[in-house]
């Protein structure tokens, strides 16, 4: 059994679906370049920084949520252990904190060539990935926080920090 497939290579530039997007939200986004979009959204949690970057020459789609603060530096042994166990649970994209900025965020990357799509396609996408981008920050909001403010955070904390939980309070 073979299957055909329409395969194109995109000519146009995601970005430009993702303003549209933004702007069906009200959100004040910032175009810094062709190849770079930024927009700041308040969450339950706290403001993220949202970042879209456009790799034209390998027809990839570079999204990047950053929380609004900074891991403590002495934190960061521990935060590091902590990454492992959130990121070997997550289906899509990961968790990092890079060393120059210690600012916690959630990155993922996906490819544009291959398949047709309509522009609709191409937002409803992104507008999923924020979404679900956004919903893995809020679950993890309070284990990065605590490694933000907390002066020792614990192994024990962590751990419960970590843990699933039902509901809201």
């Amino acid at each position: 059994m073979s299957v055909a497939y329409d395969y194109i290579v995109s000519e146009a530039n995601p970005l430009d679906s993702i303003e549209e997007l933004m702007e069906s939200h009200n959100w004040v986004f910032n175009r810094m370049s062709d190849e770079e979009l930024m927009v700041q959204v308040t969450g339950k949690s706290c403001s993220y920084n949202l970042y879209f970057i456009w790799q034209d020459n390998m027809n990839a789609l570079q999204f990047c949520v950053q929380y609004d603060f900074q891991i403590n530096k002495s934190e960061m042994d521990k935060a590091a252990r902590t990454l492992m166990t959130i990121n070997e649970n997550l289906w899509m994209g990961h968790f990092e904190i890079p060393k120059d900025t210690r600012t916690p965020s959630f990155r993922y990357t996906g490819l544009y060539s291959g398949l047709k799509q309509s522009a609709d396609a191409d937002t409803s996408h992104v507008s999923d990935l924020v979404e679900v981008a956004l919903s893995q920050c809020e679950k993890h909001y309070a284990v990065f926080y605590f490694l933000s403010h907390a002066n020792d955070a614990n192994e024990q904390n962590l751990s419960l920090a970590l843990m699933e939980t039902m509901g809201e309070s």
